[in-house]
């Protein structure tokens, strides 16, 4: 994407969002200037596909269940065209001023359009400007299955667009990890990184990905905590496997990942994303039990 071009578009999208902090970075990687100096809290939020599922709800199951739990602050799953429409959005915005809810993030469809870079690139700028009109400064994407749409090369590409872009917005672009995925584990961070200095890119580290990626967390925090921007929190069944179970049924040690990362002075997100939906039965409670585990760790 051209430069003009690039200013064009912030300039006629009318953005301006005042930016998060980040931490110092490890010495691995250049200095970069924070984008602000005062610390952020950490806070809990909930995916909506925490309650919704994979499937195109509408967000109506998560605008059913979410007002009737301690939550407050919501990451919006927006996968389907729909919910990127202006209508979309503006359904979203007001469904939240009327239960009370916090926008927080927007996760968009992953990296990877056939190779398309410029696809990409307009598919996440429009994320960024979605986020942008919900209030929030932070957009989600993952990457495409291990080897295809252009593997990591593609992703680093497309991030050299968009990182410019998020600066001038003052968004925080997460890049988050998945087992048999083009980001999947420390080696595809450490090329990510090293050629995407931005402070405004970083990662979203989802434990119980790593966990079935087969790669150590603690590993992934010492290594990468100055550039991990929020933490999904779930749990999977068995390491090497990414099988989703309630919390305190599988292997993954979230609560050491939080600890270790508020030692090194984490602020941010922890967010609840228990998905898909594991019993419809139990799955108000089992958040419920969720949000009492991990609110102790709210700063």
């Amino acid at each position: 994407m051209q430069e003009s071009s690039r200013r064009d578009f912030i300039k006629t999208a009318g953005l301006g969002v005042t930016g998060l902090g980040m931490l110092d970075l490890q010495d691995v990687y250049p200095p970069l200037t924070p984008l602000v100096t005062k610390p952020r809290k950490v806070e809990l939020a909930i995916a909506t596909i925490t309650c919704d599922g994979f499937g195109d709800m509408n967000f109506e199951p998560a605008f059913a269940m979410i007002p009737r739990l301690p939550y407050k602050n919501v990451e919006f799953n927006c996968w389907y065209a729909r919910n990127l429409t202006p209508m979309g959005i503006q359904s979203i915005k007001d469904r939240c001023r009327q239960h009370k809810l916090k926008p927080i993030c927007v996760q968009g469809s992953s990296f990877g359009a056939s190779g398309n870079i410029i696809k990409d690139v307009t598919h996440k700028l429009w994320n960024m400007e979605a986020a942008r009109q919900l209030g929030c400064n932070r957009v989600k994407f993952t990457g495409a299955g291990r080897g295809s749409e252009g593997g990591l090369d593609a992703i680093i590409k497309t991030l050299k667009e968009l990182a410019p872009a998020a600066e001038e917005m003052g968004m925080l672009i997460l890049v988050e990890n998945h087992a048999n995925n083009n980001l999947e584990n420390i080696e595809d961070y450490d090329r990510l990184f090293s050629a995407i200095a931005s402070p405004n890119v970083g990662m979203c580290m989802d434990n119980a990905h790593f966990d079935g990626a087969n790669v150590d967390l603690y590993e992934v925090v010492d290594r990468f905590h100055s550039r991990i921007l929020h933490i999904d929190l779930k749990d999977t069944e068995r390491k090497g496997i990414h099988k989703v179970v309630r919390y305190g049924e599988g292997v993954t040690d979230n609560a050491g990942v939080v600890e270790r990362m508020l030692a090194h002075g984490y602020t941010g997100y922890l967010l609840i994303e228990m998905a898909p939906p594991q019993n419809q039965q139990t799955l108000e409670e089992d958040l419920r039990k969720a949000y009492h585990l991990f609110q102790k760790y709210e700063r």
